[in-house]
């Protein structure tokens, strides 16, 4: 590699994850203001564990993420599953329109979503804003990449797989349930942690769809970088930054220990013991 690339990949990295390491430096600041190092302390974080609002705020994101992920997942795949399988009139519309939750910024449709409840809830008195009303605005936007992620992977599979299941006198269900799916599952993992990460990073639309007692983390940081910046959110922005590099981290630790018994006795199986020429 020349040495000028190399210079230029140097200070890439360095402009991505300097940041991230200053986070991390000034969450043991004892200085509660500024950037003048004065001194080593955990209060920081005793104090962020001792906070009931960022433990409400971690939450609420939780079951938000959760429980959006869970059901976009779900309708995402079935759709996904039916824009591969089925023709139908309208399908290249319809599939034009599933793009437009992906493509529109964030404000638009965090304001499109806050009009249509304020609709609702004036003709019905229900959609209230609060965390209801956060989980469906998210579900609408999970769902478009879902469907997206699902469709591409279907779309790499071989079709004379599911015709050999046809061959074998699978009926359909059979066919859905032990060749479709298990083939899909690695997009299905994919798109519900795509989804589950857009839920927890969102705040636009979660700012304008929330209510008075559905306080998120992204809206949390927010409200207290407003009034400045504390190490107190130097500290959960290093908690979140932990738990991003654990799951990242062990994702694929665990899948190579979930395979390691079935590899060691699928070699076990593979190899034959040698033909004793005795006797002959």
């Amino acid at each position: 590699m020349p040495a000028w690339l190399r210079g230029v990949s140097y200070a890439l990295y360095a402009f991505l994850y300097l940041p991230i390491l200053l986070i991390i430096l000034y969450s043991f600041n004892r200085a509660r203001f500024g950037l003048v190092w004065t001194g080593f302390t955990f209060d920081w974080y005793i104090s962020l564990f001792q906070n009931p609002m960022a433990w409400r705020a971690t939450q609420n994101t939780l079951i938000l993420a959760l429980v959006s992920t869970l059901i976009s997942t779900v309708f995402g795949s079935l759709l996904g599953y039916g824009l591969y399988r089925y023709r139908f009139p309208g399908k290249n519309a319809f599939q034009g329109l599933m793009l437009l939750p992906v493509i529109i910024p964030d404000i638009v449709m965090a304001i499109t979503l806050l009009l249509f409840y304020r609709f609702l809830r004036y003709y019905t008195g229900l959609f209230e804003l609060g965390l209801g009303t956060m989980i469906l605005a998210h579900i609408t936007f999970q769902i478009s990449f879902v469907a997206i992620v699902v469709r591409s992977r279907l779309q790499l599979l071989d079709p004379a797989l599911e015709e050999a299941a046809h061959d074998l006198y699978a009926n359909t269900w059979q066919k859905l349930r032990y060749v479709t799916l298990p083939l899909a599952m690695p997009g299905i993992l994919a798109a519900a942690l795509l989804a589950f990460t857009l839920s927890i990073d969102d705040f636009v639309i979660s700012f304008f769809t929330s209510g008075p007692e559905s306080l998120t983390l992204p809206i949390l940081i927010y409200s207290s970088v407003r009034r400045g910046v504390t190490p107190e959110i130097n500290a959960l922005s290093t908690l979140i930054i932990l738990v991003t590099l654990v799951v990242v981290i062990g994702s694929p630790l665990l899948g190579r220990l979930r395979q390691g018994p079935h590899f060691t006795n699928l070699t076990k199986s593979s190899v034959k013991p040698p033909v004793s020429n005795r006797g002959i």
